[in-house]
């Protein structure tokens, strides 16, 4: 082979060793944003608490006035009292020093089934099954959560009117009282193998298993416990 064509063979085998044999530059890992940790930690929280409920996730920015020192490992945290409920905060703290902790805007929406008017709903009357539908809500847009299954307004009515198509709050909801004030109850007395029963007017308005003072016919005043069907229960 003539020496002028071994040349170019030659330098190009130089050139394949020396590309293989050149050390590879790893990139280092690139840390997580705050707002990634945030929604890796909302995520998470989220799967163990609400795992039945559809969710949507905003994350909020941080207050471009702070002037945080650069941190590598950071956390994120629910404070005392936090929730992720509607809007709310989570902690995000630094973990290495000089360490810092701020807190950062967060909006939970979740949807799930739940029970909605299927017509028009007075306030303080008692919502049978055929006035309710099942329906996919926002759950958090009331505080205390909504009624979810039927079993929820039994003895109770709603302290508001509700329109068609509105979920039932739940801390709109009041027991149904057992009696009321000046109804006639049977006062029925239980002691140790005998029981009697008489006829009194009721002069509280209470839920089933409270206490209540009932008034007999005879001018007695005693305190018993009322129970369904305006009965109060004294024992001897």
């Amino acid at each position: 082979m003539k020496r002028w064509l071994l040349i170019p063979f030659l330098l190009c085998l130089c050139g394949s060793a020396a590309a293989v044999a050149a050390p590879s530059i790893e990139t280092p890992p690139q840390t997580s944003s705050p707002a990634e940790t945030v929604r890796r930690f909302v995520d998470a929280e989220l799967a163990r608490s609400q795992p039945r409920l559809r969710a949507e996730i905003s994350i909020g920015e941080i207050d471009p006035h702070l002037r945080l020192a650069p941190c590598e490992r950071t956390e994120a945290f629910l404070r005392p009292g936090g929730r992720l409920w509607g809007r709310s905060f989570v902690g995000l703290r630094c973990l290495q020093h000089p360490g810092w902790s701020i807190s950062v805007p967060v909006t939970v929406r979740l949807y799930g089934m739940a029970l909605v008017a299927e017509q028009p709903l007075p306030a303080l009357q008692p919502i049978s099954a055929s006035a309710v539908r099942q329906q996919e809500v926002e759950v958090t847009r009331e505080p205390g959560g909504v009624v979810v299954e039927a079993q929820q307004l039994e003895d109770r009515v709603c302290t508001r009117s509700l329109e068609v198509g509105q979920p039932i709050p739940l801390n709109s909801l009041r027991t149904l009282p057992a009696v009321g004030q000046g109804d006639p109850v049977k006062l029925i007395g239980v002691g140790s193998g005998f029981s009697i029963s008489t006829e009194a007017t009721a002069l509280a308005t209470v839920a089933a298993g409270e206490l209540v003072r009932v008034r007999t016919d005879s001018g007695r005043t005693v305190s018993g416990i009322a129970r369904k069907g305006r009965v109060v229960e004294v024992s001897f």
